[in-house]
């Protein structure tokens, strides 16, 4: 139910990149509204208020289709199709 940062890191960038992430964009993270802060009690964060802050940053909440990161190249998946048709 609650998680410490170093787990909350390797939740979500694997194992390798664990140790560089929550030096770099985890106190970042951290600052940012809507992120939960570490209880004192339980000595690690709300791992459901993690998941849903992250929900919400990635636009993956209900109704929300996600954060645009550009046009995307239709023809690059056409030609897959056609490729694995043509087998």
């Amino acid at each position: 139910m609650f998680a410490n940062d170093e787990d909350i890191a390797e939740a979500l960038v694997g194992k390798l990149a664990a140790k560089k992430w929550r030096k770099e964009p985890m106190p970042t993270i951290a600052k940012l509204p809507g992120f939960p802060a570490i209880d004192a009690f339980h000595g690690g964060r709300p791992v459901p208020l993690v998941k849903r802050f992250y929900e919400n940053y990635l636009g993956l909440s209900a109704g929300q289709k996600g954060k645009p990161d550009g046009k995307e190249d239709e023809t690059v998946w056409t030609r897959l199709r056609l490729r694995k048709s043509e087998r």
